[in-house]
């Protein structure tokens, strides 16, 4: 039985942009997820390239401002974009924009009252892939993966940990250092609680000199982004690279701020980074 129903679907490109929502057994919850599939998927299977979006996103962040639907119809690709934590009544929430719903921060919680619900990890590594390989047009041995601010935070940890999974992986504006900066000290204190040491099998920065698998990274960042001093810092993460022999392509992009204008405006850039790969 397919788990998905839709909640909307829109002709674009020469193929579908989606909403489906489905129960989660990771999250404990109903998820919205987006999914463009392109018009190739009308006649066979397609890579996958999953998307990750930042702090206080939905899915519909991602699939109306990001423009991503005219390169992935031009180059064949499926694009998932899940929404960014568990929702719904009964699941833990803060006040503050930065920690509960919307929040997630792609971690297996381990703290209550997060570690019940909170497992956005497990559910984009294992049970979101999946439920889109066994029900959707998707290729299996063809992921990539990218994401925005923590989104981006999310799609490097998920890359690093898991070597032979993706293909591909870029971000733009990622937080890459989640230990050493106030998002990531909040967020995690919270959901994984006070081992700073813990703290790293969640920090690319961290990870990245471990890595067993060397994924050539794509990095986006502005130069005007209103959170570039205090809370992303990528001058962490090519520090760390270049201590490891990681390929890095890190690109800062002059006058761009934090926003969905300065996503659209290397959207092609990536997925043709992604494209490449995923051939």
């Amino acid at each position: 039985m397919n788990p998905f129903t839709q909640v909307s679907t829109n002709r674009s490109f020469g193929g579908h942009q989606k909403v489906l929502r489905h129960e989660s057994r990771a999250l404990g919850c109903s998820m919205n997820v987006g999914v463009y599939l392109p018009p190739q998927a009308e006649s066979g299977r397609c890579p996958v390239l999953y998307w990750l979006s930042g702090l206080t996103c939905t899915e519909q962040n991602f699939v109306t401002k990001a423009g991503v639907q005219e390169h992935a119809a031009r180059h064949g690709i499926i694009v998932v974009a899940p929404d960014t934590s568990p929702r719904g009544e009964g699941v833990a929430d803060d006040p503050a924009y930065d920690l509960g719903q919307g929040a997630g921060f792609y971690v297996d919680a381990t703290e209550a009252p997060w570690a019940k619900h909170y497992r956005m990890h497990e559910y984009v590594a294992e049970e979101l892939p999946g439920l889109v390989e066994a029900h959707l047009p998707a290729l299996s041995d063809r992921r990539g993966i990218f994401g925005h601010s923590m989104g981006g935070h999310g799609a490097l940890v998920l890359a690093l940990k898991h070597p032979g999974r993706y293909r591909s992986v870029s971000a733009f504006s990622p937080i890459v250092a989640p230990s050493q900066v106030p998002w990531g000290e909040k967020a995690f204190s919270a959901y994984l609680g006070a081992d700073r040491e813990a703290w790293n099998a969640w920090d690319a920065t961290a990870l990245v000199r471990e890595a067993k698998e060397r994924l050539p990274i794509l990095i986006d960042q502005g130069d005007a982004d209103q959170f570039l001093t205090r809370e992303l810092q990528p001058e962490l993460f090519r520090a760390a690279c270049e201590a490891a022999g990681h390929p890095l392509t890190l690109r800062m992009q002059p006058g761009y701020d934090h926003s969905y204008y300065f996503i659209a405006s290397f959207m092609r850039d990536h997925v043709e980074h992604h494209a490449a790969a995923l051939r």
